[in-house]
């Protein structure tokens, strides 16, 4: 793991005209790295997100870029730093191949002539490298299952080789089989060395390929937790906000009787 993370946040708030969404916000990505973002519905993932993404400028705090402080006001600045997004709906084009979704808005040719074989070819050797089975790269996006779509998904965001990919609530609609093969390519973006920061609700999903959760929330940090070293019950405790109970009323009393 580098020294200095791909991505920092350093107490970034936001503001919408009287609603606070996101209040002194710190999270750290390293290359190599997978680090889940939890928290309960309106715990402010989401605005998180855009702010890295570019959508929603931040109003107060650093955005670091490989240890460099950096401006992110529009998408195009997130792409040209080499941050990419998979949002939950996908925004494929149905009607066309895969090729043609994975190079939309980045076709190869020169003028008004398109390169087929040349993104034919990058698109299959793409698909090869992340292990990616699909009956043929030729075949229209509506042919796929839903595991299949988010992949493609995932590997048009990889076209541009993006140093930190964002997934957005990858496997939220997908049946066990395709959520296993987009959890397979979550752990082939780490081995490849990117930074990945996965949003979502299921912590089976969050457990079996993240390195480090980070719990936001009401729009604040909650905690940043190893999953090698944390229980399911203590990251469900800081997503809820219960981390008062019985058993730690318990621990701090027998702590106080042993003292």
């Amino acid at each position: 793991m580098s020294a200095a993370p791909v991505l920092a946040l350093r107490g970034v708030s936001k503001r919408f005209g009287a609603v606070q969404a996101l209040t002194d916000v710190d999270l750290e990505v390293h290359a190599g790295q997978v680090v889940a973002l939890v928290g309960d519905n309106g715990a402010g993932k989401s605005t998180l997100v855009k702010t890295i993404a570019g959508v929603h400028p931040v109003d107060d705090g650093v955005i670091e870029w490989s240890g460099a402080p950096v401006s992110i006001s529009r998408p195009h600045d997130a792409q040209d730093l080499g941050i990419a997004t998979v949002y939950q709906d996908l925004a494929l084009c149905d009607n066309l191949d895969v090729v043609a979704n994975l190079f939309l808005g980045r076709e190869l040719g020169k003028a008004t002539v398109l390169d087929e074989v040349a993104m034919e070819k990058r698109a299959k050797e793409l698909l090869d490298t992340l292990s990616i089975r699909i009956p043929s790269v030729r075949i229209p996006i509506a042919s796929l299952s839903g595991g299949q779509r988010q992949v493609v998904a995932i590997a048009r965001a990889l076209v541009g080789d993006p140093k930190l990919v964002i997934l957005d609530e990858p496997t939220a609609a997908l049946g066990v089989e395709q959520t296993a093969q987009v959890l397979d390519l979550v752990e082939r973006l780490r081995e490849r060395g990117h930074a990945v920061i996965l949003i979502s609700h299921n912590m089976a999903d969050v457990k079996a390929v993240a390195d480090e959760v980070a719990v936001l929330r009401l729009g604040r940090n909650n905690g940043v937790f190893s999953v090698r070293d944390t229980s399911h019950e203590e990251i469900i405790a800081a997503i809820t906000g219960a981390t008062e109970n019985a058993v730690t009323r318990r621990q701090a009393r027998n702590g106080e009787v042993a003292k």
